[in-house]
Order: C-alpha cells, then sequence, then structure tokens
C-alpha cells in the first residue's frame, strides 16, 4: 500500500502540504480534488517520485510498476501504432532480443528468446495496442498515420493509450478526459472500472468520477481528507461536515464574546482578576475554528439579451461539408428562444461541422439557413482560445468590448470568472488553457447573445467553474446548442438531444443512458455482407453453417444469460448499499457495526463481480473465436 505521513510539500514560496497524511490500497480506485493550486499534481509527482517531500516519508510497495500520461508528444514519423507499442520498453526490449537471436541462428537463445517472448504475451500486445487506439478514436487507416499528423489532442489520445498499454501497479491519471469526446470517455470509463491495479485520477468531470472512483481524497488547508465513496457521495458528506463546522464555529464564537465580554469588565478588578485572567487563558488557547466560506468563487451569470426574436434561425434542407466532400445533409432544425439542444454522435460524425455552420464560420453547401436580422451568436470552440492577444490582460480585453462601462464594474465582473485584483491587470500569455477559457467565456457573456452555441466548453475548467456555468446556462433566456462530453452539464442544461449519425441530423428520443446503450448496440454489431447468395447452394450453405454456428455458441449463450442475472442482481444489491452508506446516520459511533458489515458486503459483491465479469470476458472471446472461426470458412 501507498502511505504517506506527515508529509510537508513547498513548491516555490507556496506550501501546498503541511502534516498530511494518507493510506492508499492496492486495487483501490481513488479520485484527487480540490482547488485549483491545491498541490493536486504536485501530489501526482510526488508519487512519481519526481519531487520529494519536504519534511515526513512517503512509502510506495517495493517494485511495483507506474504508469502516467506523458504530457509532451514529439512530432514523430513512425505510425501511430508503433508510437504506442514504444511505450512498453520491455516489450520492444523483447522484440528485439528476439529478432537478433533469429539472426545468430543459435537454437538455444531462440528458444530463450521465444519462451521470454511468449511469457510476457508478447505475440497478442499489438493487438491490445490496437484495441486501446480504436477506443480512444483511431480507426484502422488512422493506426497507420505519422504522429506528426495528429493534432494536440490526438497526440495526448496517443499518450493515453501509452499509458494504458503498459502492464501497471499504480496508474496515475491527471486530467485524462480534456480531450476526449463522450463515446470515448465513456469507454476509457468502461475500461478503468476493469483496471485491476491501483488508480490514482484526477478529473473535473463529475460523472466520471462518479463511475471510476471509489473513494475521494480531498486536498484543502493542506491537508489530505479522505472520504469512502464515489464524488456525488463526498460531496453529501462533506456538505454535512461544512454545515457542523459551522454550527461549531458559531457556538465557539458565542463563547469567545461571553468570555472576552467577562475578562474586558473584570480584568481590572481585584476580586475577580484571577478568574479574568483564567477565561483569558482559555480565550487564547481556544483553537480556532474557521467559518464557513462561500465555497465557489466564481459567479456567473448571464444578463439579458437585448432581443429575443422568433425564430432565431430556420435550416431546412441545409447540407454541409468541406471542399467537394459533403459530411451532413437534409438538415432541418428550428431554433427559438428557450431551445436547449445537447448534440450526440460519434467523433467525425458531424457535430462540430453542424456548430460551425450555425456560427456562421462554414457556409452550407446547399439548402436554406434563415437567420434572424436580431440574431447575435455567442460562440465558444477550444480553437477561439488562440484569438486571445497575449500581451494584453482580461481588464484589456474587456475594455474593448465595453467602453461605456466603469473600469471598477468590469472588474467586478471579471472577478465572478476568477479575475480578482492583480490577475484582472496580468498579460494573457502565461495564462493556462483553464484560465483562457474562463476569459473567452467571461467575453462572450458579456455581448448578451440570444443564441449559445458551446463546443466542449468546460475543458479545462475545474469543477467550481463547470457548476457556476451550468447554473447559468439553467437561466439562460436565448437559445442553446452544446457538445460536450461533460454529461452533468448535459443533463442539467438540456431538454433535448439531437443524434448526428450517418450524414444525417434527426431528434433522439432518449436520454444520456439511452444514448449509452445506443453506443453499445452500435460497437458490438456485426456488419453484414452487402453481397446477397445468387445461387441455392449458396443458401443452403449459408443455412447450414448458421445451424452449426448457433449449436456451438448455445452453451456459452446460457452461460453468458446466467452470468448476466447474477451480474444485475449483485448490482442491484450494490446500488441499494450504495444509497445506504450516502446516509449520514451510519458515520455515528451507534451504528458502527452496520457500517462495518455495509462495507464488507460491498467488498464482497465488488470482488464477486469482478469474478463474473472476468467469466463473461472469457465467454465473450470464446463466442468471438467461435464466430471468427466461422466467418473464415
Amino acid at each position: 500500500m501507498i502511505t504517506l505521513n506527515q508529509v510537508q510539500l513547498i513548491r516555490g514560496s507556496k506550501r501546498l502540504l503541511d502534516n498530511a497524511s494518507l493510506t492508499i490500497y492496492p486495487g483501490h480506485k481513488v479520485a484527487l480534488v480540490g482547488a485549483n493550486g491545491c498541490g493536486k499534481s504536485s501530489l501526482l509527482s510526488l508519487l512519481l517520485e519526481q519531487v520529494t517531500p519536504d519534511a515526513g516519508d512517503m512509502n510506495l510497495p517495493k517494485g511495483w510498476r507506474i504508469a502516467t500520461v506523458d504530457q509532451e508528444t514529439p512530432a514523430l514519423s513512425v505510425s501511430a501504432l508503433d508510437y504506442v507499442l514504444d511505450g512498453d520498453r520491455h516489450y520492444r526490449a523483447l522484440e528485439t532480443a528476439l529478432v537478433e537471436a533469429q539472426t545468430s541462428g543459435e537454437g538455444k537463445a531462440i528458444a530463450a528468446s521465444h519462451d521470454a517472448f511468449e511469457a510476457y504475451h508478447g505475440y497478442q500486445i499489438p493487438a491490445r495496442a490496437a484495441e486501446l487506439l480504436n477506443g480512444l478514436g483511431f480507426d484502422q487507416q488512422a493506426q497507420g498515420k505519422a504522429v506528426k499528423a495528429f493534432s494536440g489532442g490526438w497526440r495526448m489520445r496517443l499518450n493515453l493509450a501509452r499509458a494504458l498499454l503498459v502492464p501497471s501497479d499504480l496508474l496515475l491519471l491527471d486530467e485524462p478526459t480534456n480531450h476526449l469526446d463522450l463515446d470515448t470517455l465513456i469507454w476509457l470509463e468502461t475500461w478503468l472500472k476493469r483496471y485491476q491495479g491501483t488508480l490514482v485520477l484526477i478529473s473535473h468531470d463529475r460523472d466520471f468520477l462518479d463511475q471510476v472512483a471509489e473513494e475521494v481524497v480531498h486536498i484543502e488547508h493542506q491537508r489530505l481528507n479522505h472520504y469512502k465513496g464515489n464524488y456525488s457521495q463526498f460531496e453529501r458528506q462533506r456538505a454535512e461536515h461544512l454545515a457542523q463546522q459551522q454550527a461549531q464555529f458559531e457556538k465557539q464564537q458565542r463563547q469567545k464574546a461571553h468570555m472576552q465580554a467577562f475578562v474586558d469588565r473584570f480584568r481590572y478588578k481585584a476580586s475577580k482578576a484571577k478568574q479574568a485572567q483564567s477565561r483569558l487563558k482559555a480565550l487564547e488557547k481556544m483553537q480556532e475554528l474557521a467559518p464557513l466560506m462561500a465555497q465557489n468563487q466564481f459567479k456567473i451569470e448571464f444578463r439579458e439579451p437585448d432581443a429575443l426574436p422568433n425564430p432565431l434561425v430556420q435550416m431546412d434542407q441545409v447540407q454541409g461539408g468541406y471542399g467537394d466532400v459533403t459530411v451532413l445533409e437534409q438538415i432541418k432544425l428550428n431554433l427559438v428562444p428557450g431551445s436547449r439542444i445537447g448534440l450526440l454522435g460519434r467523433n467525425g460524425a458531424g457535430k462540430s461541422t453542424l456548430i460551425k455552420m450555425l456560427a456562421g464560420e462554414l457556409t452550407p453547401m446547399g439548402g436554406e439557413l434563415f437567420t434572424n436580422p436580431a440574431l447575435k451568436i455567442g460562440y465558444f470552440a477550444q480553437h477561439q482560445l488562440e484569438t486571445l492577444h497575449p500581451e494584453q490582460t482580461p481588464l484589456q480585453h474587456l475594455t474593448l468590448l465595453a467602453k461605456e462601462a466603469t473600469e471598477q464594474q468590469l472588474r467586478d465582473y471579471l472577478g465572478g470568472f476568477g479575475f480578482s485584483g492583480d490577475k484582472a491587470l496580468e498579460k494573457v500569455a502565461p495564462f493556462s488553457g483553464g484560465e483562457k477559457a474562463r476569459l473567452v467565456l467571461a467575453l462572450l457573456i458579456w455581448q448578451r447573445p440570444n443564441l449559445l452555441l458551446l463546443d466542449e466548453p468546460t475543458n479545462h475548467l475545474d469543477l467550481e467553474l463547470r457548476e457556476a456555468l451550468t447554473l447559468a446556462l439553467q437561466q439562460f433566456e436565448g437559445a442553446m446548442v452544446v457538445v460536450s462530453h461533460d454529461r452533468h452539464l448535459l443533463r442539467a442544461t438540456c431538454s433535448e438531444f439531437y443524434l448526428v449519425d450517418q450524414g444525417r441530423v434527426g431528434n433522439f428520443e432518449g436520454d444520456l443512458e439511452d444514448y449509452y446503450r445506443w453506443l453499445m448496440q452500435q460497437n458490438r454489431s456485426i456488419e453484414e455482407t452487402n453481397d446477397a447468395p445468387s445461387q441455392s447452394e449458396q443458401k443452403k450453405n449459408r443455412k447450414r453453417q448458421e445451424a452449426e454456428l448457433r449449436q456451438k455458441l448455445s452453451p456459452l449463450r446460457k452461460k453468458e444469460t446466467a452470468l448476466d442475472k447474477q451480474m444485475a442482481k449483485l448490482q442491484t444489491r450494490l446500488a441499494v448499499i450504495e444509497e445506504t452508506l450516502a446516509e449520514s446516520r451510519l458515520y455515528t459511533d451507534e451504528n458502527k457495526s452496520e457500517l462495518t458489515q455495509l462495507l464488507q458486503e460491498r467488498g464482497d459483491i465488488q470482488s464477486s463481480l469482478e469474478e463474473l465479469e472476468m467469466d463473461w470476458l472469457e465467454i465473450q472471446e470464446q463466442i468471438e473465436t467461435i464466430r471468427s472461426a466461422a466467418e473464415e470458412q
């Protein structure tokens, strides 16, 4: 297990951790959360032994293999697949040794190299790498492209694939979802749930944390505060703790005021001096409790649009694409005030193409596009971060848009986006991606749009700003079209979803859970041949083969059904336990035995589920093997 004992960590002049202690057990999945700059990434660096504690001790199990995502990707000419395989240095070393042995022609060396390669499952690793890349959005053609042909976001996906490929006992992930779309995020979520090692994760996606994390470590006041459960359960527990802390603070303040009044009244009166001195000492020794502070420093509020015409935008049989390539066709869309649309669809299906047409950045290839003369668009996309002037300050950027406002009004407004005090006067050049995104949002909102077009607006934003943006969008009076992998944002702000798929845009009847099921169905569907048999003999052979295949698969299908039922039963019970564990009453002394029993039962169920899932996966492999053999005949 990983232990931190009374650790102190100082970076520059800032003390990040002080007398901080923590224990992480093998196989546990832990989320690190806390305000920006509190030391989350520095704690990962500590676990990677890139930095050492300034005081205290940190112990990692000896021989543990640690995997993490590289932050830099050189512009290499090697293929994406080879780049990912290069990340497994032991595999490459075994591969090289095998080639050298075969070149030498020495039988013993060849046999030994083959044995070592086989023991490391070397023959399966290229297939695993290809599977990882496919899950992260790289089709077979993209896997053969040179690394230098990909943009920064896609290169980060390659680094993520490298980290997932390498066998590891400890996996450290710092914001792995920033460059993912919803489809790949769901795939990563599923992969991490099946990961057998210890996971320490930093993310600002609350739904992602809810699905993956089993424990939360909150960094606050230079301490590591440990909570059982996922992120939502952590929020509830912490809210209760803060409420109790506030009540204790108020009680303490009353006690201090009473004692201070006694001291002030009697400290110079001889008959009461001793009692007054006693109370004064008690007052000095009384531990100062922190009052409950406003937890979210960000305050976002959309100002009322100058006009809300109806309709804002109409599309009729619109086609869109690039050059001679048509991406979308027959688009029919009507945006009116109050429209709150979330766009769903696979990566590359055309979601951003539709957003760009609505924003006027892409001219339709055909059809009719009507925009109201009073239309005022607020368009947010990641490439707009590059439109900021590096040498200008946030205040200067806003002043160009709001020459009629006073400097104090502008500074108050920027303060709601985290640019308080001197931060509003700093140049944009050294700003982080999150700070630039905040500024672009602030400039967009100031202009009072009546149509919001948001393409992945939460990338690089922390949890507090995401929550502030979500609350603000709920109050927005105009129309809104959103592309996002943040399911909490989509669920909380969108009233309808449109699916972009196979060149069409249509209403999606369902919610995000239905979309997840749709994705799974698409992933599992088997492509059918387009060549229909033309002769009766071919039909007869096909029917015979299908009957043989069904006969071979029948016992496996029965086992699969039984496992599905067992897992469903355990998952239902697990959901009940998780809901019970979220109740504050359990964390009192009188309910300690019930809490212990529930935690034990949860652990047993999770272990059983893991075993059942492995059995289920093994059956799936057998089914796929039989199917593949049948297709080759």
